[in-house]
């Protein structure tokens, strides 16, 4: 019998590196919400990847950051617990910019991570880094975290997954699938649905109202005509941040819902009637009782 390989590789880094561009392009097609701002990952996920002899439970975790609030924490304790029981940790950095703080922070959390799991450091982004610098940039990332695999991508313009996929599945355990091979996320339609809103607000909206904005799926219902009828809250820190999601004569909230209400279709293949209304919810991200209706509970 032909040699089957099965396992979980948590994706970890700080943010804006590109780990949801990179499972988004692993998979071939859009689970994980992506925005140009940090901290669109808020909670773990999985993308399957199911091919000829092998599958790969990618493990999306949200980008590792010095905290300024409660909803900070929830978000460091989401990524490094994602390293716990995996088969492989990939170390997602940006290659276009020297080792941060963050990075050594990173370095730090998983040198004292379990010491016999494989360690893939992937510098991504490869794309905007000068040929003359790579050799260079590359050694500042690796003294950062001995005994690594070193591979070079760019997620955005899909160069060298290929050969990283190789990589990754040569170190995963010999093994059956965890999953069906038609399987790609264990999260369901009504929660990508909400990342996929909060999408559209981060690449809309400006300021700091993206940091400080959530979104709560209300309804999610399936109509008898085949079309999905989804209701939605996003929630807000200020008065003043509300007028700003909402925009003029409403224009803005009109723009956010045009483009969600696409992304949604598109991701579940039939039509969408998707309603969205705004709410002050004054410091939610310091709020236990709001972070806990809003699914961010940090564990004791």
């Amino acid at each position: 019998m032909t040699e089957h390989r099965s396992g979980f590789a948590a994706i970890i880094g700080r943010p804006n590196v590109g780990k949801s561009t990179l499972l988004n392009a692993l998979l071939g097609q859009k689970i994980a919400a992506v925005s140009p701002r940090p901290q669109t990952t808020r909670k773990r996920q999985l993308g399957i990847l199911t091919i000829e002899n092998a599958q790969v439970v990618f493990v999306d975790t949200p980008g590792i950051h010095n905290p300024k609030h409660m909803l900070g924490e929830f978000l460091n304790q989401e990524a490094q617990e994602a390293l716990d029981g995996v088969d492989v940790i990939l170390w997602l950095v940006d290659s276009s910019t020297a080792p941060t703080e963050e990075d050594i922070q990173i370095a730090d959390i998983l040198s004292k991570a379990a010491r016999r799991t494989p360690r893939l450091l992937v510098l991504n982004k490869i794309d905007m880094l000068n040929p003359d610098d790579e050799s260079a940039r590359g050694e500042e990332y690796s003294n950062l975290l001995n005994q690594a695999t070193v591979m070079k991508v760019s997620a955005a313009r899909r160069l060298g997954l290929g050969e990283m996929l190789e990589t990754l599945i040569q170190m995963l355990p010999e093994r059956p699938p965890e999953y069906p091979e038609d399987q790609v996320t264990d999260s369901y339609e009504r929660e990508i649905a909400g990342d996929l809103i909060r999408e559209a607000c981060l690449i809309r909206l400006r300021d700091e109202v993206p940091h400080g904005l959530a979104v709560r799926i209300d309804e999610f219902k399936e109509r008898e005509n085949g079309m999905a009828y989804i209701a939605a809250t996003i929630f807000v820190e200020r008065e003043s941040q509300k007028g700003i999601v909402i925009g003029e004569g409403g224009r803005m909230m009109k723009t956010i819902g045009s483009q969600a209400r696409k992304e949604i279709e598109d991701m579940g293949g039939r039509k969408v009637f998707l309603e969205l209304r705004v709410k002050v919810s004054k410091d939610w991200r310091n709020d236990p009782n709001a972070l806990k209706q809003l699914g961010y509970v940090k564990k004791k």
